[in-house]
């Protein structure tokens, strides 16, 4: 009887502690929306074109889908986050099974320094380092299967930087 009790006991004391660390709602310190940013000018000093257009879309929509910042492109954001496209990269990961000297997959990453500067103050809230990386296919047409991952490794970088941003305790 009393292993029963004591089984019960700590069922129920895990099924409790299981959701501790959860939280409803936003990560933030302020209710969703409360904030808004902008996205400002991102610089490309890579030699891969393509690339500031994919991580500009892919930010906005990060913020747009994450709710904490309401996101603005007038200039009245409390928020402004610019940011310089400062590393691209693909590298073998795989090859051909019959072909040991051709490539099959490739990793592709991206990273950029991107920096969020409020508005009003022009003090410097997050200055960082973030990255992106995705492994793609190459077939018979590297090119057209690095134009498809672009999306991808800017979605990652997204991803990276809005949960940092949003998240990170600056």
């Amino acid at each position: 009887m009393r292993a029963l009790l004591a089984l019960g006991l700590a069922a129920s004391v895990s099924a409790f502690t299981g959701c501790a660390g959860y939280k409803l709602g936003t990560t933030t310190s302020f209710p969703a929306g409360q904030h808004s940013i902008q996205i400002g000018l991102i610089k490309n000093q890579t030699a891969e074109p393509r690339l500031i257009e994919a991580v500009n879309n892919a930010l906005r929509k990060r913020f747009q889908q994450d709710g904490s910042y309401k996101l603005d492109s007038r200039g009245e954001s409390d928020v402004v986050l610019t940011g310089v496209i400062t590393h691209f990269d693909r590298a073998g990961v795989s090859f051909q099974p019959a072909d040991t000297l051709t490539l099959r997959d490739y990793a592709l990453t991206i990273s950029a320094r991107l920096t969020v500067r409020d508005r009003a103050t022009g003090k410097i809230i997050f200055d960082r380092d973030v990255g992106g990386r995705t492994i793609i296919r190459a077939g018979s047409d590297l090119a057209s299967a690095e134009r498809q991952g672009v999306p991808l490794i800017a979605e990652d970088l997204a991803r990276n930087a809005a949960s940092l941003i949003v998240d990170g305790n600056w």
